[in-house]
């Protein structure tokens, strides 16, 4: 016993939809199309030169995340540590990767930055 043969969307859609009249306005070729009992297909022209798309804007979008675990008790004063000096925890750890990138001779996070953005 044969398979039956697989429809096409357009014979689906043609088959659901009733017969669409010809207007006075319609294409011969669409016209010719929707006589066969196919739907007729429409191709949207997108423009030639589409806008660039900009740089991500956010550090959000530019960054990669990365989670840190610590112990409740370097937490709290990490977290006491930013309020007193009126900043972020962010900042704070960022300052401290900072340090640690040029106590073991690398690149610090300005010049790993600068290198992106130029």
């Amino acid at each position: 016993m044969s398979k039956p043969p697989k429809l096409s969307l357009a014979a689906i859609v043609a088959s659901a939809t009733p017969p669409a009249k010809t207007s006075p306005k319609t294409s011969p070729k669409a016209a010719a199309r929707t006589a066969e009992g196919g739907a007729e297909i429409v191709r949207l022209d997108l423009p030639a030169h589409l806008p660039a798309r900009r740089a991500a804007a956010t550090l959000k979008e530019r960054a990669r995340q990365m989670s840190v675990y610590l112990e409740p008790p370097v937490y709290d004063q990490l977290r006491d540590l930013a309020h007193a000096e009126r900043t972020k925890m962010h900042a704070l750890m960022l300052e401290g990767l900072d340090l640690l990138f040029r106590q073991r001779g690398a690149r610090s996070i300005a010049q790993l930055t600068e290198r992106d953005e130029g």
